[in-house]
């Protein structure tokens, strides 16, 4: 499967972002992928592989570019207990500057520029997928691009970080799949009024036994089963709102 190593002009420099899209020369829907935290590295690539081989132009951009380019810090191979606070020490200050920074909506609009005019990326509206700090810029880009944005999902991410009005201007289809311990069922149900309100179709659902990162296969976090729920729910999705793309 084709993949490419590219660079997104943005108002402030350029982005370097990976892409994986099916072979054979067609033109296919666009997917723009947030990562977690944690950043593009092999399981996000797998991922996007993963993606792509169900027909999809998948575009993951490394958005902490001002920092410098894919990896901003050094990972190891798997983030298990012992590892997670000397990483945490080195993104938390990132990931707290990005999620306040008003930049964020340049880098959207940016991205969604670039991906919509790649060659391999057909007409029409594109998807938006995000896990963690990655699902709320997911929702953020859907909410500001409400004629361009078809799909939103968002999985073990802080999506109401900006309260119930900034989900009012969604008309994407809204998977939000949310970790056992990232919300209780107080918020969950909260967050599914402030949904019902904006009048999108949606499901909004926390997924059973999870922690945070759930999706992760490189971290303790990771969750199998829910991992493909991840997969049953995402590509439902993104087949019912761009397969005519």
């Amino acid at each position: 499967m084709p993949t490419k190593t590219l660079h997104i002009p943005t108002a402030d420099g350029q982005a370097d972002a990976f892409a994986a899209f099916p072979d054979g020369g067609e033109r296919h829907p666009g997917v723009l992928m947030y990562a977690d935290g944690f950043g593009i590295r092999p399981v996000l690539r797998e991922m996007a592989h993963e993606l792509a081989g169900h027909g999809y132009y998948v575009l993951v951009p490394n958005f902490f570019y001002r920092h410098g380019p894919t990896p901003v810090i050094e990972l190891p191979e798997y983030i298990g207990e012992e590892a997670r606070p000397a990483v945490f020490a080195q993104l938390m200050p990132l990931i707290e500057e990005h999620i306040a920074d008003e930049r964020v909506q340049s880098d959207a609009d940016a991205y969604l520029r670039f991906l919509t005019a790649q060659p391999e990326v057909a007409a029409g509206p594109v998807g938006v997928t995000g896990y963690c700090i990655g699902g709320l810029l997911a929702t953020r880009t859907a909410a500001a691009h409400p004629g361009r944005v078809a799909a939103l999902a968002a999985f073990h991410g802080p999506v109401g970080a900006d309260g119930p009005e900034s989900l009012a201007r969604l008309t994407a289809e809204v998977h939000f799949g949310h970790a056992e311990s990232d919300l209780t069922p107080e918020a969950l149900s909260e967050l599914n009024q402030a949904l019902d309100a904006a009048g999108v179709r949606y499901t909004s659902e926390i997924y059973p036994g999870t922690v945070h990162g759930f999706t992760m296969s490189d971290t303790d976090a990771f969750d199998s089963a829910a991992l493909q729920l991840h997969w049953d729910r995402l590509l439902p999705l993104l087949n019912r709102t761009l397969a005519n793309s």
